[in-house]
């Protein structure tokens, strides 16, 4: 599905976020509830976050590719107290995540875990890729995978 949005719809349809010339396109793959991350077309090489030019070759080749969403995850914390956030509920500890993706090593996106107890999110769990609607705009989120 392709979707045409101007520069100047994106930052209303994703209030509050940093979008960049370097990041638009992202965001854009998220309308499409695609999860898009630079890759270099010189060394291969995904890397994250958005930037102009490759960290490990210094090609300007980079574009924005999807990936699968699968992965495990890296590191975890649960947030107590926090800003005020649409669907986010600190009377439970709000779970954040940094997955690391099956794209490459070191590839690493950071998000939430939804749909789980918090106690059966930990160090290594595997996990794919969801969506979920923030202030009516798609946001990439995890959930665990049943073994």
């Amino acid at each position: 599905m392709v979707i045409q949005v101007s520069d100047e719809e994106l930052v209303q349809r994703f209030p509050g976020e940093p979008i960049t010339h370097d990041n638009a396109e992202h965001y854009r793959g998220r309308l499409r509830r695609e999860l898009l991350l630079n890759r270099c077309a010189e060394c291969g090489r995904w890397h994250a976050p958005a930037k102009p030019i490759c960290p490990d070759c210094w090609s300007s080749r980079v574009t924005a590719e999807p990936v699968s969403g699968d992965g495990v995850i890296f590191m975890a914390i649960f947030l107590h107290r926090g800003p005020a956030a649409p669907g986010v509920d600190y009377r439970v500890p709000y779970p954040v995540v940094a997955v690391e993706l099956a794209e490459q090593e070191g590839l690493r996106f950071t998000s939430t875990v939804v749909g789980a107890d918090n106690k059966d999110i930990y160090i290594g769990a595997p996990v794919r890729l969801a969506w979920t609607e923030r202030n009516g705009s798609p946001m990439p989120v995890f959930e665990l995978q049943t073994r």
